[in-house]
């Protein structure tokens, strides 16, 4: 798998982030939380991601930009634990909750185990719905 994170892969549609944020569930492993959500898209990829970080807790932009890149780039470089285990269509918005800027490390393993929590959570809803019969 090739360690990339190019257009196709993105979420950029205001329509899936407006969806996502009224209809999707969350998963928090501070400072990151997860709000993702299974529904199609026009992507050939499993999973379409978009990375936030809010203006009230970081006030000047150079500092919001590295943040969003250091999250982009721990997401990139584990992205083959999503999509190793996904069979269905997500998307999904990760966003930095913390009010201190962490280091690279930090937020790489806070990246690894948020994945693999949503992917805990994932096959756990997947389970009971054939479980259910839905």
């Amino acid at each position: 798998m090739k360690h990339t994170l190019g257009k196709e892969e993105r979420l950029k549609s205001k329509k899936l982030i407006e969806k996502l944020y009224d209809h999707g569930n969350s998963i928090k492993v501070f400072p990151l939380r997860m709000v993702y959500l299974q529904t199609s898209h026009t992507s050939a990829f499993p999973a379409q991601v978009g990375v936030s970080v809010a203006k009230r807790n970081f006030k000047k932009a150079p500092d919001r930009n590295r943040l969003k890149r250091v999250m982009r780039e721990s997401y990139r470089l584990q992205k083959e634990i999503v999509y190793d285990n996904l069979q269905d269509p997500y998307v999904f918005m990760i966003s930095y909750l913390g009010k201190e800027e962490k280091e690279y490390q930090e937020i790489f393993s806070k990246m690894n185990k948020l994945l693999y929590q949503f992917i805990k959570e994932v096959q756990s809803t997947t389970h009971e719905k054939k479980n259910t019969g839905l």
